[in-house]
């Protein structure tokens, strides 16, 4: 399967149906996934849709519009078509899965599931395509991971600011005070910790050196954004927080990266 221009063409098509497929499906949704959470009483749930689906609709019409310019390479026998195919397909499964939760929740349809499934198929194939090694292939799947939960973990710091924002002849009294101010920081922090975990895995493909400094960067993100929250609700709500899987998933990465093997598999 290593550099088969054919079905590097074939899979690039997934990427870019992929890429409409998303812009349709986000689209479609987008009002009703809005409207059944406020009507439910969720209303800080609405909002914080009106914000993810934006963000996930560009970036998943951006990978559609790059499986073009994949498409392109493949057709012209160009060696990088891989790499960049494997970019879009990392991009669209995050564009692909999270939308499936929102719409779950309120006992809708999960159209993007066929986003995800088209995702998965170009994103695997991408990496048989150029050849990468198995041990390359499943250190990403589980960055992967990590990159999925730490955006997701991204995302519930915007619900959780709205329910706890106070007005300012309030605040003062107010013992959320704090953690409304930890969730408005933490939301950023996660994201950029997402996009480095993305940043990690497209340099982990391409055997760069500094994957793995990258790598640490982007699990120390993520335990700092995601830890505090995940401990505060724990000792909030007395269960299990999903705030916590991408912070412990990213500690045992961090353990991973900094054993002095895991820079040769990287780099042989």
């Amino acid at each position: 399967m290593k550099n088969n221009y054919k079905l590097g063409a074939a899979l690039s098509v997934l990427g870019i149906l992929a890429g409409l497929l998303c812009l349709y499906f986000l689209a479609d949704t987008y009002n009703t996934v809005i409207h059944t959470h406020f009507n439910a009483g969720d209303w800080e749930e609405s909002n914080t849709v009106r914000i993810v689906y934006a963000v996930l609709g560009w970036l998943g019409t951006a990978a559609g519009a790059l499986s073009v310019a994949v498409l392109w390479g493949f057709l012209n026998k160009q060696d990088w078509a891989w790499f960049w195919g494997a970019v879009a397909g990392t991009i669209l499964l995050l564009a692909g899965f999270f939308p499936i939760i929102p719409a779950a929740d309120s006992g809708l349809p999960i159209p993007t599931l066929w986003v995800f499934l088209l995702a998965a198929v170009l994103w695997f194939g991408m990496l048989f395509v150029g050849g990468v090694s198995g041990k390359i292939i499943t250190l990403t799947f589980i960055a992967g991971l990590a990159y999925v939960l730490t955006f997701i973990d991204g995302v519930a710091p915007l619900s959780k600011f709205q329910t706890t924002f106070q007005s300012a002849e309030t605040f003062v009294e107010n013992p959320n005070a704090f953690w409304n101010g930890m969730y408005i920081i933490s939301q950023q922090i996660n994201w950029w910790g997402a996009a480095a975990w993305a940043m990690f895995i497209f340099g982990a493909f391409k055997r760069k050196s500094w994957a793995v400094p990258v790598g640490i960067f982007a699990a120390v993100m993520s335990m700092i954004g995601g830890y505090p929250m995940g401990i505060h609700n724990v000792a909030e709500a007395q269960r299990f927080s999903m705030f916590l899987p991408a912070p412990i998933l990213s500690t045992a990465l961090l353990i991973f990266l900094l054993l002095p093997s895991t820079k040769k598999i990287i780099e042989e």
